[in-house]
């Protein structure tokens, strides 16, 4: 490193100096620390004056009316309109007023993985449209922006100086040797590890992890991490609020051990994290780590990394509680999980434009019933990946459209579809924490089979561009299955988006209502509100009695969902087949129309 880098236009408050330190000590003993923090300042605030104070962690990061939605920037085409264009378009007309983020998966210019092999991190993708594009949406919503950290795409500009031997790039990317034990390196592939390369100086291997276009970066070098708090820097003057740290549990790499969740890693996050919290923006960190459920909570930290975690044992334990008709271990992991500290929140989704993770339901449901459920999807048209361990290959993700994969039960289809469906999210709404809908859900999106063969990947099944003039027609069709679901859940947003005690930090706390139940009790931060959610997970009719819930005497409860009104103590509350209900003792303002 240089020893005398550009220094930020502002003066840097000492506290936010000592903390880049000591976190740059620890990442890089051999390095300079002072220095270091220099450069790190440098990067990330350019000429942006930072604030005096970190912001502290409390309830103010986000509040009950925080919704997202994720799409890829061309899932809306017309072939005459930019994408991103039409997808403002889309948003404006569809989602203002319920929907209040958009996840726009990888915008840049890239070569493969749908936009997860990026070649050029700074401009965006020209077939998709142009920065004021995604300005535009920046300025509507709050934008949600990926920061994949982990890799580039083998055609990058920066590769191929890493291969001419270009300083500074002939140090950017990993290199191991093909004799070194990497038997204990975590894998979400199948693909070998290394890929052999020629340089000006010779053959080298690089790591893949994930494919041998995606080159993984060599974070030891603190040039890499330097160049990344830049590029952060430019997504966030271009409107990005909130960064997804994409496969960030693998940047950092030790031969002999599992490459994953290194300490150096957690370091890399708590700087990012540290430098967010100084920015003059509200600026939210999102880890993005598809792992068993204990790995995924360590990013929290002690409140200083991750402001938010995605809750990825989520998906595949309420799709089993959907396929089966049972919470056992929907509720068992529900019970175990801990409260969000303040300052920090779970991303709560129901499935992703890459499917069901497999991997974070290991150790909470028995694999025998993970078998059960994946047997049950493949039924329904979806496929599953897998990758590699020691001692072969295991079941990694299930990749179907959401609609699909809920077609039925362990049974075989039924009629369920829908009700099964809307209860889905009505669970995601209600949760601890902030929910996010992937467009394809909200859109009842099928399988696309030829998709997947077109491809050539099994991802492709739940990533159709959809045709803009028939999407519109669809959603103006009242009896078309887009139609009803689409208005259905953001009736239910609405609703959601009024209640005090759905903040992301309010109160909660599992109920025991039998298997065929889930439920849970949430109460506002000030204590005002209290809701009971409880559904109903089976096709058949069932009930509980009302005195069940502990509902409070002398209050006015009120199912928001249906408008019944509650008594506390007496008589049966009916659940149709996958009936929810919201039972609240006051209504949010707003909240009178039944959804």
């Amino acid at each position: 490193m240089p020893d005398d880098p550009v220094t930020p236009g502002a003066s840097i408050p000492s506290r936010l100096v000592s903390g880049l330190e000591q976190l740059l000590a620890f990442i890089y003993p051999d390095e300079n620390p002072a220095t270091l923090a220099r450069f790190a300042a440098a990067s990330f605030f350019g000429d942006i004056k930072p604030r005096k104070r970190g912001r502290m962690p409390g309830t103010g990061f986000w509040t009950e009316r925080d919704t997202y939605v994720i799409t890829y920037g061309n899932t809306i085409a017309d072939g005459v309109h930019r994408p991103l264009d039409l997808l403002r378009d889309f948003a404006e007309r569809h989602l203002a007023g319920v929907f209040t983020g958009i996840h726009i998966l990888p915008y840049f210019p890239f070569t493969s993985d749908d936009g997860f092999a990026i070649t050029d991190y700074r401009a965006v993708n020209a077939q998709l449209g142009t920065w004021e594009d995604v300005g535009r949406i920046a300025g509507r919503f709050r934008l949600m922006s990926d920061l994949v950290l982990n890799h580039c795409s083998s055609q990058s500009p920066m590769f191929s100086d890493y291969l001419q031997g270009h300083a500074p790039w002939d140090r950017f990317f990993r290199e191991a040797s093909p004799d070194a034990d990497l038997s204990e390196v975590v894998r979400p592939r199948t693909h070998p590890l290394l890929r052999q390369v020629e340089t000006a100086g010779g053959p080298r291997h690089v790591w893949c992890t994930f494919s041998h276009d995606q080159v993984d970066f060599d974070f030891s070098n603190p040039r890499v991490l330097m160049e990344f708090l830049d590029i952060l820097r430019l997504h966030i003057e271009k409107g990005a609020r909130t960064i997804r740290l994409d496969a960030v549990a693998f940047v950092w790499k030790e031969v002999g051990t599992p490459c994953i969740h290194l300490p150096q890693t957690h370091a890399v996050v708590r700087l990012m994290r540290l430098l967010a919290d100084y920015h003059p923006e509200l600026i939210i960190l999102i880890t993005e780590t598809n792992v068993p459920n204990v790995e995924n909570l360590s990013y929290f930290g002690n409140r200083n990394e991750a402001h938010a975690i995605y809750n990825f044992s989520l998906p595949p334990l309420l799709l089993h509680a959907l396929l089966t008709g049972s919470s056992r271990y929907l509720n068992a992991w529900q019970m175990g999980m801990p409260p969000a500290q303040l300052g920090c929140a779970y991303f709560n989704f129901s499935a992703s434009h890459d499917g069901i993770g497999i991997r974070p339901a290991e150790g909470l449901i028995p694999d025998e019933e993970i078998a059960a459920m994946i047997e049950a999807v493949q039924g329904f048209g979806g496929l599953v990946s897998m990758r590699s361990l020691p001692g072969g290959a295991k079941p990694y993700e299930l990749n179907v459209a959401l609609y699909d994969a809920v077609a039925g039960t362990v049974h075989g289809p039924d009629g369920f579809q829908f009700e099964r469906f809307i209860l889905s999210q009505a669970i995601v709404m209600a949760l601890e924490g902030i929910p996010a809908f992937y467009i394809h859900s909200l859109l009842a999106s099928r399988n696309d089979r030829e998709g997947v063969e077109r491809l050539g990947y099994n991802r492709a099944i739940n990533r159709r561009a959809l045709d803009r003039a028939a999407l519109e027609a669809e959603l103006t069709d009242p009896d078309s299955e887009e139609a009803r679901v689409f208005t259905r859940i953001k009736a239910l947003v609405a609703v959601r988006s009024r209640q005090p005690a759905f903040h992301p930090n309010a109160t909660q706390f599992t109920l025991q209502l039998g298997p065929e139940f889930f439920g849970f009790w949430r109460q506002s931060i000030d204590r005002s509100q209290s809701i009971f959610a409880v559904f109903n997970l089976t096709a058949g009719q069932r009930s509980i009695p009302a005195m069940s819930l502990n509902l409070i005497a002398g209050e006015p409860w009120t199912d928001l969902l249906s408008g019944e009104s509650v008594q506390p103590v007496s008589g049966e509350l009916v659940f149709a087949p996958y009936q929810a209900r919201w039972i609240a003792n006051r209504q949010g303002a707003g909240t009178r129309e039944k959804p």
